[in-house]
């Protein structure tokens, strides 16, 4: 019998923080939603000075030359609705971003990998796994 295979989104917050916070198990495959490349482009848009936007850029490029971005598409935005009514429903304000990527693990049966611990308490409440 074939081991199995556990898919896992990392949110920016992950791929942020480098390559040690990422920990995956055997039989663990990772990705990343478009959402991570903006958020990535972004942080070397506003860095602060020419020495922390090349680290931030390399990062990026890095992140490009690794993975595969998930798309949004049409069952990541029905997934959205759910997300952001589970959010309003409990008060709770999020960023689009959180929910989109929320939402692209709801989507793809992906397993939400985070440091958020705000993002991760709203996927457990919208049913998406979390991998602490």
């Amino acid at each position: 019998m074939g081991a199995c295979l556990t898919r896992v989104l990392l949110d920016t917050s992950i791929v942020i923080a480098g390559a040690e916070s990422v920990k995956l198990a055997p039989g663990q495959t990772a990705a990343i939603s478009v959402i991570t490349l903006g958020e990535l482009r972004a942080g070397v848009r506003l860095a602060g000075n020419p020495a922390t936007q090349a680290v931030r850029q390399a990062r990026l490029a890095a992140i490009r030359d690794t993975f595969e971005p998930l798309p949004i598409d049409e069952a990541v935005a029905e997934h959205y609705g759910v997300v952001l009514a589970t959010a309003r429903s409990q008060k709770r304000t999020s960023k689009a971003t959180d929910l989109l990527i929320i939402a692209t693990a709801a989507a793809t049966g992906r397993v939400l990998h985070t440091r958020d611990q705000s993002q991760a308490r709203l996927a457990r409440l919208a049913g998406v796994a979390v991998q602490p």
